[in-house]
């Protein structure tokens, strides 16, 4: 019996059953996809993290015990490929004297490195000129000495006579700041820049000259053991980073206190473990809805043939099938589909990860592959039974096929309509919205000081009660417009359906369930797409504006500290493919006691080389603000923090101590208090000031430039930024935008936004055509017998055409105006909960108009493709379609 059912349907259902599959189909794909490569996606931020590092560990030996019992100790720990040690010596300052100058500098470090260092660690020296052997001076003491290979340099020493050394090469250190840390202290309490004088020697001489110091003030020289480990990690960076953090703990212990670890690796994973949260988080918020819309879609299109089912099984329980036997039959019709649909989706999914990503696993292991499969796959069951076997158990409860008629007509709506559930949830999701921003809608929670960290799903309830609660709200305002307003829709008809449109109304009206149904499923296809994309295309704003802020501009010239470089100097910089030069002046001045970045600016001309957003600025717009500093050239923008601790209101006049070149001591220059600065180009997170670099040249007697920023029209960053390294050579530090932009990019930036944006975006596009064109095509095809009724009794081809073309017209503007109304609240709410996941936070939505425009275009298509399909086919002889059914 169950094969001669399944094979009937196969021969006279194909249809349906092929659409009910297909909607299986794009959940158990979308799930399986999302799944494996968040999986794949957290694997490969391990794997950054990891490459990001120079020194996995750098171990320092304490005060009083061996280096060489710890070395040997580090070397013998599990996991560790090689250990190198690396000495620490305190100088009191450089000298070079040469062509009859003498520069100078302050206190700096000596590093000694063993021959082999740079071969275990590449990344940690990068040699710019002359030898990578030798005597080497890091850029910057480079510029501060005006030194070159082969010049000798004076390295005073504490407690012991000075040495002379002859300078093999200039070296960066890519990594200073991890190099040259406090090992033990807390991020707090770290320094908050590497040291700007830097000698670097080979061990045998730095052994020669560390011994006596050492012998004298035992603090001025300290070992550290650099170690580069090899240890397998788990794939999930939070996983690593407690099996790192273990480890390093271990040796701690091993050692007796003897050394103290500085983790940078697990500093590293860190960063990354949270960026892996955010791409949990992205996948709840931006994955899940897909598979729902999925699953309803499959729901929408199992329903179109809901009155058929019920007189297939009043036909056979009269034929003396029992409940249980129906069940059955049932159960099967859901297993094939969803068997069907799952291994199509399953299929694929391993389809698109070949196509837009070059492996089936979406480079995930098979494991893991393997494993969200399968849990797409019982997904996909799971909506089969939902969408095929809970309505024919349902429908079995009930007495009759007239019964059901009857309650169909008397129709007032679903339950939910009569208690207000779409309020409530609007409202719900307001106060639950309202409650996350008090936590400034932190998801990623990282509670200083606390090792784990963990994600607030509290603020999902958001989005999700908004999505429901919108699409419940459309489904009311639908069905009442549907059943009240059969004067409208005839109106609406007439030119489709000429003297059937009362008809055509009357039909629609009496079918509104559906219909609103339809609408409902379209906009809620359509307000997803609109949601992922606007999100995804803030997020790409925001990544750049972030990438901008740090640079400056396209192309950033930096001046070594010390050297003064006056405005006029703006012409040499004007090498190919560079538009404009914006010297931009970089001081440091006393508010209190309290020391801050001032920046000095040309109010006119600063926004020619780098994008001012408004959502920097606070108390005016961007233009608004450089305007004031140009009619009041004591004006200063100063930051929030500032503003409260010195409880400061517009007008007030702000007393900052400058270093004056004249006198060469502090100056007190007074400004008067203008407005709030959040961010700006090249300025850091915290508190800083802008204000008239001409106000600030008069009253300190020094018009240096602390950087140039540079505008190359957006294109040839990289090209330019060669060029000016070549001509400025060691004189100066050369950044360009695209260099920036890999370098401050999380790796959720880098990795995962970019594929999950392509199978997001794919999929709303195939969700949004697929519930507006198959849900249409089957509830007309269920009607094929209507048509044909209405054939014999005198309706022409025309008017038939209008019937069909006047419901898809219906589904098609509620369907996008719903779809834009719910699409806009959600997007809104999306960006505002995901705050976290943007440095900076946008001023305004990005809102990518092509991919909506193809979106729409896409569902409308497919809608009017099965109208037409439909059209056709009710154009059939009546006598062969009534035969047929």
């Amino acid at each position: 019996m169950i094969v001669s059912w399944i094979s009937g349907l196969l021969r006279h259902r194909s249809g349906r059953l092929a659409a009910t599959a297909a909607g299986i189909a794009l959940a158990v794909a979308l799930v399986a996809c999302l799944g494996s490569f968040l999986t794949a996606s957290k694997s490969t931020m391990t794997a950054r993290a990891v490459r990001s590092v120079a020194v996995a560990w750098q171990a320092e030996v304490q005060p009083g015990a061996d280096p060489g019992g710890v070395l040997t100790a580090v070397r013998a720990t599990d996991g560790v490929r090689s250990a190198e040690p690396v000495g620490f010596l305190r100088s009191t300052g450089f000298q070079v004297t040469k062509a009859g100058s003498t520069q100078s500098t302050g206190p700096g470090v000596v590093l000694g490195l063993p021959a082999d260092y740079r071969h275990v660690f590449p990344n940690a020296v990068r040699p710019l000129t002359g030898s990578g052997t030798g005597v080497l001076l890091a850029q910057q003491t480079a510029a501060n000495l005006h030194a070159a290979p082969g010049d000798t340099v004076v390295i005073s020493l504490p407690g012991i006579r000075a040495a002379t050394v002859s300078v093999a090469g200039v070296v960066d250190l890519p990594q200073a700041d991890s190099l040259f840390q406090k090992v033990g202290a807390p991020p707090q309490s770290q320094p908050t820049a590497p040291p700007d004088n830097v000698v670097i020697l080979p061990q045998p001489l730095f052994a020669r000259l560390s011994t006596p110091v050492a012998a004298v003030d035992p603090a001025a020289v300290t070992t550290q053991i650099h170690v580069a480990r090899d240890a397998r990690l788990p794939a999930d960076p939070a996983a690593a980073y407690t099996a790192v953090t273990a480890a390093a703990h271990n040796l701690e212990a091993r050692t007796s206190g003897a050394v103290l670890v500085g983790d940078n690796l697990a500093a590293a994973l860190d960063a990354a473990r949270q960026d892996a949260l955010y791409a949990q988080v992205l996948f709840l918020f931006l994955g899940i809805p897909g598979a729902v819309l999925a699953a309803l879609l499959t729901v929408a299109v199992a329903g179109a043939g809901a009155d058929r089912r019920r007189q297939e099984q009043a036909l056979m329980r009269t034929r003396g099938l029992g409940s249980r036997q129906v069940a059955v039959l049932a159960g099967t019709e859901a297993a094939v589909v969803g068997l069907a649909g799952g291994i199509l989706g399953v299929g694929a999914a391993a389809l698109v990860g070949r196509v837009a990503f070059g492996t089936a696993s979406f480079g995930a292991s098979t494991t893991s592959t393997t494993a969200w499969s399968a849990v797409a796959l019982a997904l996909g069951l799971a909506v089969a039974g939902t969408a095929v076997l809970l309505p024919a158990l349902r429908d079995l409860r009930r007495d009759t096929v007239a019964r059901s008629r009857r309650e169909a007509g008397r129709d007032r709506g679903p339950w939910w309509m009569r208690y207000g559930l779409d309020f409530v949830l609007l409202a719900v999701s307001l106060l639950v919205f309202r409650a996350a921003g008090g936590n400034h809608y932190a998801l990623v929670l990282a509670p200083e000081g606390v090792p784990s960290i963990s994600v607030s799903y509290w603020a999902f309830l958001g989005p999700a009660l908004l999505w429901l609660g919108g699409a419940l709200l459309l489904w009311r305002i639908s069905h009442l417009l549907l059943a009240h307003g059969r004067p409208l829709l005839a109106r609406a008809a007439r030119p489709l359906s000429g003297t059937l449109a009362t008809t055509a109304a009357a039909t629609i009206s009496r079918r509104r369930r559906p219909v609103a149904r339809a609408i409902v499923l379209l906009a809620l296809a359509l307000s997803f797409a609109a949601s992922t994309a606007v999100f995804n295309a803030t997020y790409r704003q925001q990544a750049e504006v972030d990438a901008r802020l740090s640079n400056g501009a396209d192309v950033t010239v930096t001046q070594s500290p010390g050297v003064h470089v006056a405005p006029s100097e703006a012409s040499s910089l004007h090498v190919a493919g560079v538009r404009h030069v914006e010297p931009l002046q970089h001081r440091f001045a006393y508010v209190g006691a309290d020391l801050q970045d001032l920046y000095g600016v040309r109010p006119a001309t600063i926004t020619t080389a780098t994008s001012l957003q408004d959502a920097y600025f606070a108390g005016g717009t961007a233009r608004s603000l450089m305007a004031r500093l140009a009619a009041h050239p004591d004006a200063v923008l100063v930051s929030e923090e500032t503003v409260k601790d010195f409880s400061l209101v517009p007008g007030d006049t702000v007393n900052l101590r400058l270093q004056d070149s004249r006198t060469h001591g502090l100056r007190t220059v007074p400004f008067h208090y203008e407005g709030i600065v959040k961010e700006f180009p090249t300025a850091p997170k915290d508190s800083f000031l802008v204000a008239n670099a001409d106000y600030i040249a008069r009253s300190t007697g020094n018009d240096a430039i602390g950087a140039f920023l540079i505008d190359t029209g957006g294109t040839h960053q990289s090209a330019t930024a060669a060029t000016l390294r070549h001509k400025l050579g060691t004189t100066a530090t050369v950044t360009d935008l695209n260099q920036t932009r890999s370098t401050v990019g999380s790796s959720l930036t880098a990795v995962d936004l970019a594929g999950l944006t392509r199978i997001e975006l794919g999929f709303a596009v195939l969700l949004a055509a697929a519930s507006g064109g198959i849900v249409l095509a089957l509830g007309l095809a269920e009607r094929r017998r209507t048509f044909a009724l209405a054939t014999v009794l005198g309706a022409t081809r025309h008017q038939l055409r209008g019937l069909v073309l006047a419901e898809a017209a219906v589904l098609i503007i509620g369907g996008l105006a719903g779809g834009a109304l719910i699409g806009w609240a959600l997007s809104r709410m999306l960006v505002t909960v995901l705050t976290g996941v943007f440095d900076p936070p946008p001023a305004s939505l990005a809102v990518p108009w092509t991919y909506l425009a193809v979106t729409a275009v896409t569902a409308v298509g497919a809608l009017t493709a099965a109208a037409f399909h439909a059209a056709r086919r009710s154009a059939r002889p009546p006598v062969e379609e009534l035969r047929e059914l």
